[in-house]
């Protein structure tokens, strides 16, 4: 069977928050030290979609194999337009293209949303995978924060890279100003 990339449900918490556990404890995706729990993750995943954002799964065979959303770049009004990405792939699921399949799919998403950039902060400068995966796809490095966290006993760096989506700059956002 192929990998399906969806809309997450509530029904995918369970593996969302057990593939984030292991990114949180095991590697430097994540900047966060302790792992959230089911009701914190599912307490994310509804902001991001109450904000109008995408929250995708990669799933084969009934089994969570990882997820992507985008997010607000920044909460202030003038960001309304650029997203950061996340992405996170079950550790057994590495390495054979389901991170590829989330962030591509992710990509169209932002764009049918009319959103003109996305931002990938991507922790750690050793995080090759990741960099090749986001440059294979169109995204630019536009800088390096040295030593800005740290975790596992080391200072890391995140690399900031960005791909302008659908109309880009070109013209004015047509996304509202938040109310509130």
């Amino acid at each position: 069977m192929t990998i399906l990339i969806r809309t997450s449900a509530e029904s995918d918490l369970d593996a969302i928050t057990a593939i984030y556990a292991h990114a949180v404890t095991h590697g430097t995706a994540s900047f966060e030290l302790d792992p959230p729990t089911r009701t914190e993750m599912a307490n994310r995943r509804a902001a991001i979609l109450e904000g109008g954002y995408p929250y995708l799964v990669a799933e084969k065979d009934g089994a969570i194999l990882g997820y992507a959303y985008a997010g607000a770049y920044r909460t202030r009004p003038a960001y309304r337009s650029t997203v950061e990405d996340s992405i996170y792939v079950a550790p057994d699921a590495q390495g054979q293209g389901v991170g590829r399949l989330l962030l591509t799919a992710l990509i169209g998403e932002c764009e049918a949303r009319d959103f003109r950039l996305i931002v990938a902060v991507i922790g750690d400068e050793d995080s090759h995978g990741s960099i090749a995966l986001h440059r294979s796809l169109g995204f630019e490095p536009v800088g390096i924060f040295k030593g800005i966290g740290y975790k596992h006993g080391r200072w890391l760096s995140t690399v900031l890279m960005q791909l302008p989506l659908g109309r880009g700059i070109a013209e004015p956002p047509t996304r509202p100003l938040p109310t509130g």
